[in-house]
């Protein structure tokens, strides 16, 4: 098997030695130099620069290494994996995100994982970001899902994932057909708001905040599907994820501000507890999410 030989390759790298190769690996000395020697003739080149006191590699060897480690690397993943899938995944998984991502991104994420993992019991408790940061932190939750940021100490952070935040507004808004939307013209509009504590209504303070926008009015709703239908019925501007309003920009239902040369955008985040015990569900579902492409 291709995947003995690259060990007995490595140690023999990293032993610099045949024999003392061959001592970690319960291999005679012929058993190795058998494997280097298949080795080679498969890969038709010398790898390794032989002598009485110390073995060398050529540069074929050297990057023969590298690959390897990476190998070896991956089938031990790879075994890990099956072995979990034949030993059952099971316990109670208790998981909490904030509004964008729990009602539009881990819906299907967790559809996924209970297919694979029938036997875990699911529990989500959606909020915004700083219930979300309090209830991990008081270990009533096993992961977090967040929106803003924290720098906790007590907490272990994960990035997650990249979000596009977007101003909207009502359709036939006379900033709507703009091709370009300059800070200045958001000047002295009325904005719909999501609630303080919000990882959404953080980002949008500090974008006004920082452009210098002056805010006539607001409007606030402790939801994001509050403030996107809020927008919707004329109410004003609103700043949301791209997540959130896909379905009602597709829709013409409302409309996206282009603004000149900004790109808003946050980083989603994981979080758990330091102290708390990581178990194999949680693991798995950490790295589940983490693995799932974005749609």
């Amino acid at each position: 098997m291709i995947v003995d030989a690259l060990k007995v390759y490595v140690t023999v790298v990293e032993q610099s030695h045949f024999s003392k190769a061959g001592e970690l690996l319960n291999l005679s000395q012929p058993g190795v130099s058998l494997h280097i020697r298949n080795l080679e003739n498969e890969l038709g080149t010398r790898l390794l620069h032989r002598s009485p006191k110390q073995v060398r590699m050529t540069e074929a060897g050297t990057i023969l290494y590298k690959y390897a480690k990476q190998i070896l690397s991956l089938y031990d993943d790879a075994g890990r994996e099956i072995r979990l899938l034949r030993d059952e995944v099971t316990g109670n998984l208790q998981i909490g995100a904030s509004f964008t991502i729990g009602e539009y991104i881990l819906p299907a994420r967790l559809a996924e994982f209970a297919r694979q993992y029938p036997l875990v019991s699911l529990q989500v408790t959606i909020g915004n970001t700083e219930e979300i940061i309090a209830a991990v932190r008081a270990n009533q939750l096993d992961v977090g899902f967040i929106e803003g940021e924290t720098a906790d100490p007590e907490l272990t952070i994960i990035p997650y994932m990249k979000d596009e935040m977007i101003v909207i507004a009502p359709a036939g808004h006379p900033l709507a057909d703009s091709l370009a939307v300059e800070q200045d013209m958001l000047q002295d509009q009325t904005w719909v708001l999501r609630e303080h504590g919000s990882g959404t209504r953080a980002y949008s303070d500090h974008f006004l905040q920082e452009s210098g926008v002056h805010v006539k009015r607001s409007y606030v709703f402790n939801s994001s599907q509050g403030v996107k239908e809020a927008v919707a019925a004329g109410l004003g501007l609103g700043m949301l994820s791209r997540w959130i309003g896909r379905k009602e920009l597709a829709g013409g239902e409302i409309s996206e501000l282009r603004l000149r040369q900004r790109l808003l955008e946050r980083e989603f985040l994981i979080i758990r507890h330091t102290d708390n015990p990581e178990g194999m569900a949680v693991q798995m579902f950490i790295k589940k999410v983490l693995a799932a492409p974005e749609k």
